[in-house]
């Protein structure tokens, strides 16, 4: 009897176990070209050849990555799996930063189904960076440099460099440039000078910087230089002469009737006081008369 409920019992379905999963590392960090994997292990199950699937969700989308025993999606070519259940990609790229489901199925385990998630993140180097320098700066006067870097992968931080020598966030805090009045913005990369100093003259240039490297920014001259008051105001002077010289020079020219038109040229002259009988009337040639008899009766 014992033996038998015993049988009747395993003919049901000897369904004694549970597929359970593990995962070495759930977060993966990569640089951007490098391989990695993505590590999902079955530490129990009953059955000998599960189904295996590994999808990638990102941007609330969903897409196969391993089914029906081979690699889907833009992962063909780059990927395999590695051992039963673990992922392995070759040269991954930032476009491969997502969220990665392994999912297993196992028909014989009294828990037919488990999954894991894995967040992979790719970290990409830093590109040059574009800088601005202001050419030349008067004393006193205020200056903004910009450092910008938009390729790198985590955003990177930024520091600046004047004379190969980093400058601080705050040029209070630092006795060394105790002769500048600087910030330095690390996030956004603008160091801004509220009142530029001789001594803030040099060659300077911005670095970019994060997990998976740097890059800089090629140097460039600031140069800061002194207002020459004194030659502004004769400068002024000196225009004002001018401007007074050409005054003088147009009153003298009217007083001596230079800008008179002459409109005597071309009309007659007009007869004298008394008429003596004799009408002048002027020739084409200039200054040439001759007169014409009148006969009074």
């Amino acid at each position: 009897m014992v033996m038998g409920h015993s049988n009747s019992s395993c003919s049901r379905g000897c369904l004694i176990g549970a597929v359970n999963l593990k995962s070495s590392n759930r977060t993966p960090v990569v640089q951007e070209f490098e391989s990695v994997e993505l590590s999902c292990i079955i530490t129990d199950s009953q059955t000998n050849d599960p189904r295996i699937e590994w999808k990638k969700i990102q941007d609330d989308r969903t897409a196969y990555v391993f089914f029906d025993n081979r690699i889907q999606g833009d992962l063909a070519g780059r990927a395999e799996l590695l051992g039963k259940t673990s992922l392995r990609i070759w040269n991954v790229t930032r476009t491969d930063s997502a969220l990665y489901r392994c999912e297993v199925v196992a028909r014989n385990d009294r828990k037919e189904i488990d999954e894991i998630v894995i967040e992979l993140t790719v970290q990409v180097k830093p590109v040059p960076p574009v800088c601005r320098v202001p050419k030349a700066v008067p004393v006193g006067k205020t200056a903004t440099l910009q450092c910008q870097e938009s390729e790198g992968f985590p955003r990177p931080h930024y520091s600046w460099y004047r004379n190969d020598v980093p400058l601080p966030t705050d040029s209070r805090a630092n006795p060394r440039f105790r002769n500048s009045s600087f910030l330095l913005n690390s996030e956004t990369g603008t160091l801004v000078f509220s009142a530029v100093h001789k001594e803030d003259s040099g060659q300077y240039y911005c670095i970019a910087s994060n997990d998976a490297g740097s890059a800089r920014c090629e140097e460039q001259m600031m140069e800061v230089y002194d207002l020459n008051i004194g030659g502004i105001i004769g400068g002024i002077l000196v225009v004002l002469a001018v401007l007074a010289l050409i005054t003088v020079g147009i009153c003298c020219a009217y007083r001596r009737g230079y800008f008179i038109n002459n409109k005597q040229n071309g009309e007659s002259y007009k007869s004298p006081g008394k008429s003596d009988g004799v009408n002048y009337v002027r020739t084409e040639e200039e200054g040439d008369f001759r007169h014409k008899s009148s006969f009074v009766i």
